[in-house]
């Protein structure tokens, strides 16, 4: 219970000290007009109630995700806990939260704009490369993975609904709707009473946990596994030999960080009335969905009596909505598990959805389309059917190309925010130190990965720890040097 209750208190103190501090950095003006009453067009650019505009950021960037990735992190050990704790008030709720402030600041426009303005075309070409991938991968997992479960239901054996085929259609209509309508029509509706039952789902888990639990585990044995004599496991390896550094990294993304958030902001911040709404609203929903993603790591360990071997036997079986199914009804009967079939069909499809949205908005800002309701339709269209024979492709390949796009673009958004920071003048430092962490991360994993180098896991983590080294010392230099030389608006 100990452990627990200190996850959620650094995730809640770090939002209540920690996002203060950083919000202070990014120059938020309360009496700036913000793109909605500047744009208002009543596509995109549509007031939201803030509290509305939590929810639908939550349940955009959550999904399945900070229930997925932390199940299959929960291998690893707690360790996992580790790094979704601190990854999310240092790096992924940063991460975020300068996602939405330097949207709301340019004018509600997507990362390849922002980039090109701070940066150069270069770069904003090289984000609208890696934007447009990253948003397909999702869009088109999203359409598998919930397909692939609506597909082999009990209910549905023997009978039309089994066929997998004619889900993904079923899923690709609705996101066809949800992309071309206005934000108003489907997404401001519905939305947050989604994202309203995740946060039900997952605070009944953890009631449950706490009072039902008995193989949760304890502060001792949480500390065990972090003595010396369990070292090595911790740097090198989980049970199947896997390096934790950086495959942990790479498989708990949506909790700690994750480049796909970034995607989202513009959605939002067209819709945000006042610029002071930017930190509830997203390092606020990333801290929501740290919290998820706690709440799931812990499941994973603790339903397992006997560990890691029954846990990755039924990952073997059914992936990780079997886990899911297994929690949910395990500690919540019945009601556990109708929650647990909403959680990994219905949760991907609203994510998957609003991927094909921010795609069509970075398309539109790249090449300033003007959006009547021809050039939507014109836009959704190829979109959705590239998108449709992408789902003919293996699912592990298109996750592998996935989460290294991800964690990429995650790198890319926190030294974008490092360059805002620095022309501000103002603390670069909270975003410069994860985007060094993500930088070295990604540099190991592309090292050892089989899309990438393959390199041998002892090599790669001395790449990544060399470019992390180099890095934080780069940076060092670049501070000296231009201190003093720029404008201090950390008032304004």
């Amino acid at each position: 219970m100990l452990i627990f209750i200190i996850c959620i208190s650094v995730l809640a103190l770090g939002y209540k000290f920690y996002s203060p501090f950083v919000e202070k950095q990014a120059g938020i003006d309360p009496l700036a007009e913000t793109p909605q009453i500047r744009f208002a067009e009543g596509v995109d650019y549509v007031a939201i109630h803030p509290v509305k505009a939590f929810l639908i950021q939550f349940l955009n960037i959550a999904g399945v995700g900070p229930i997925f990735g932390p199940i299959l992190g929960a291998l690893y050990g707690p360790i996992a806990l580790v790094w979704i704790v601190l990854g999310n008030v240092l790096g992924g709720a940063v991460h975020d939260y300068f996602s939405g402030v330097m949207s709301i600041k340019e004018d509600g426009k997507s990362l390849p704009e922002i980039a090109g303005h701070y940066y150069n075309v270069v770069f904003k070409g090289f984000m609208l490369i890696f934007t447009a991938m990253l948003l397909f991968f999702v869009g088109v997992v999203f359409i598998m993975s919930p397909a692939g479960l609506l597909s082999n239901l009990s209910y549905f054996q023997d009978t039309f609904f089994a066929n997998n085929t004619f889900w993904v259609l079923v899923i690709l209509a609705y996101y066809f709707f949800a992309t071309l309508l206005p934000i108003d029509k489907i997404i401001t509706k519905f939305y947050p009473v989604f994202g309203l039952l995740m946060i039900v789902m997952t605070t009944l888990i953890a009631i449950s946990l706490l009072i039902n639990a008995p193989h949760l585990p304890v502060t001792g044995d949480f500390f065990a596994y972090f003595s010396a004599d369990h070292s090595h496991d911790i740097l090198q390896a989980n049970p199947d030999g896997l390096p934790t550094w950086p495959l942990l990294f790479i498989t708990i993304t949506c909790g700690a960080i994750s480049g796909f958030h970034s995607t989202q902001a513009p959605i939002i911040t067209r819709c945000l009335s006042n610029e002071k709404y930017v930190r509830p609203v997203y390092y606020g929903a990333m801290i929501c969905e740290g919290l998820v993603a706690c709440v799931w790591a812990l499941a994973g360990i603790a339903a397992f009596p006997d560990g890691y071997i029954e846990l990755k036997a039924m990952l073997a079986q059914g992936g990780p909505g079997l886990v899911v199914n297994h929690i949910a009804s395990s500690y919540l009967g019945v009601l556990g598990g109708i929650m647990a079939i909403i959680a990994v069909a219905v949760f991907p499809i609203t994510s998957g959805d609003t991927a094909f949205r921010s795609l069509r908005l970075t398309l539109v800002d790249a090449f300033n389309i003007p959006q009547s309701a021809r050039n939507r339709l014109l836009l959704a269209l190829p979109i959705l059917t590239i998108a449709y024979f992408m789902t003919k492709l293996d699912f592990t390949v298109i996750w592998r190309y996935f989460a290294f796009s991800n964690m990429l673009l995650s790198t890319s958004v926190l030294w974008l925010a490092t360059k805002y920071l620095f022309d501000r003048g103002t603390f670069h430092w909270v975003a410069s130190v994860p985007a060094v962490i993500t930088t070295s991360v990604t540099l190991s994993y592309i090292s050892t990965a089989a899309i990438g180098l393959n390199l041998s896991a002892d090599l790669a983590q001395a790449i990544g720890v060399g470019a992390a080294i180099i890095g934080l010392l780069l940076l060092g230099l670049f501070h000296i040097k231009h201190k003093g030389q720029q404008p201090t608006n950390a008032s304004i």
